[in-house]
């Protein structure tokens, strides 16, 4: 058997039959998600494996279809303790609902904070008019 051929069943092997050994999300990919006006939502599974928690804890166990946007998530949804809001409670990890820890989720780029700033001034500006 060549070597390539070799590595590629190992790797094989290592992330589909034996997925407790392997990471949630393959070091370092992050996967991403529009998050509305609140930023986008970033997932770094890297980080949840380092706690023990593996591909099956969350989708074998059917909190997430394994299927790429299968799943329609809410903050509502999470609200209710479905999909992050199972474990992301407050309990067990910090709550979902927690606004003070957003930003662990949630990533507002730059140009689009900054978009926002500037739409929000525009508006108060215009406000400001109306009343004098």
């Amino acid at each position: 058997m060549s070597k390539h051929l070799f590595n590629a069943v190992t790797v094989f092997l290592a992330l589909f039959l034996f997925p407790a050994v392997s990471s949630a999300v393959p070091e370092g990919i992050i996967l991403t998600w529009p998050g509305g006006g609140a930023g986008t939502v970033s997932f770094d599974g890297t980080k949840h494996a380092k706690k023990g928690y593996h591909c099956e804890t969350c989708h074998i166990a059917g909190l997430f279809q394994t299927k790429k946007n299968a799943d329609v998530m809410t903050m509502e949804a999470m609200k209710q303790g479905k999909f992050c809001g199972v474990c992301h409670d407050g309990k067990k990890a910090f709550s979902a609902t927690d606004p003070q820890k957003c930003h662990t989720c949630h990533k507002v780029d730059k140009k689009e904070s900054a978009d926002e700033k500037k739409d929000v001034q525009q508006k108060s500006s215009k406000s400001k008019k109306k009343h004098n």
